[in-house]
């Protein structure tokens, strides 16, 4: 593996710091990658201690499988369906749960995955390329306004609209878009000023890899499933890469703590409302100064911690 396909876990002391490790705990890393968390929580845990990795990546598992460690086991399975991978493993409670939103290194470096305007590819862009369709078939299918609301929506790219009228324009002239460095083209093509710092398909191509992939819906689904599992005193962590997925996350948080939802004047003490199920550890964690000049790639990052209470 070359040196620009090698994956550097974000945040990694931190995060594991925060989830707060107990030797003989036992803990889900949701979104294995290529195992950077995975193995240091390991190596905080005592001979007793369990970990359980998910991912959907076919090429994840197969680094997964590779670490053969009786108190390790991986799972392929997205995240959204933690609750039944957990259960169907006989485990009704975990001590602490990651999840690390995003693509891995060796997901952007790899041509044929099709995530990256870097590299020519085909236009994949599925983290389970088992199933769905594929970012080409989408382009090739949907209307103009689908294109334009994925764009917006989840790239909050303001030229959308150029874009998208630009892709039907092009597949409508007998120019289907099949490869990235196509679409990458056609898309600085569209747009009439970039921003400084920021290749011009970036936004285009962030967007359609989490709608494809369903990334927010996933991380939503996830999120609740986390906190069920969680035992009193279990953290959960969550690294997220965008502005949209570190919203849900922060919600999600304030909604677990915030102890009612009533108006500021309805008449009841506070020691009769119903305890937090989580409460916030900290504030947010950025990367430091030092971790972004190894890892460039970890300047987006924010990390997110909560514990649960012994709240029903």
């Amino acid at each position: 593996m070359s040196l620009g396909s090698q994956h550097i876990p974000v945040l990694l002391e931190e995060t594991v710091a925060a989830l707060d490790i107990k030797p003989d705990g036992v803990y889900v890393d949701g979104t294995f990658g290529r195992g950077g968390h995975s193995r240091a929580i390991l190596e905080r845990l005592g001979p007793q201690g369990r970990l359980i990795a998910l991912d959907r990546d076919a090429a994840a598992i197969a680094a997964a499988n590779a670490i053969g460690d009786p108190r390790f086991t991986a799972v392929r399975s997205a995240f959204s369906q933690i609750g039944e991978a957990v259960r169907g493993l006989g485990i009704n409670q975990i001590d602490g749960a990651l999840l690390d939103i995003g693509v891995s290194s060796p997901q952007i470096d790899e041509a044929d995955r099709g995530f990256s305007f870097r590299f020519d590819g085909p236009l994949d862009m599925r983290m389970d390329q088992s199933r769905g369709q594929t970012a080409a078939e989408f382009l090739a299918t949907a209307s103009e306004q689908q294109i334009r609301e994925v764009i917006k929506e989840y790239g909050e790219e303001r030229f959308a609209k150029q874009i998208a009228r630009t892709i039907v324009a092009a597949r409508t002239g007998g120019q289907p878009l099949g490869t990235t460095r196509q679409l990458a083209a056609l898309v600085a093509g569209a747009i009439p000023k970039a921003e400084p710092g920021q290749d011009p398909a970036t936004r285009t191509f962030q967007a359609l890899r989490i709608f494809l992939n369903q990334e927010l819906e996933e991380l939503s689904l996830a999120l609740p499933q986390c906190a069920d599992l969680l035992a009193p005193g279990g953290r959960l962590a969550v690294i997220s890469f965008h502005s949209l997925e570190d919203r849900i996350v922060k919600r999600f948080i304030r909604s677990q703590q915030d102890r009612d939802n009533l108006p500021s004047n309805f008449p009841v003490r506070a020691a009769d409302l119903p305890p937090p199920r989580l409460v916030a550890v900290g504030k947010a964690v950025h990367a430091s100064d030092e971790e972004l000049s190894v890892n460039p790639r970890a300047r987006s990052a924010v990390l997110r911690v909560a514990e649960r209470t012994a709240a029903a």
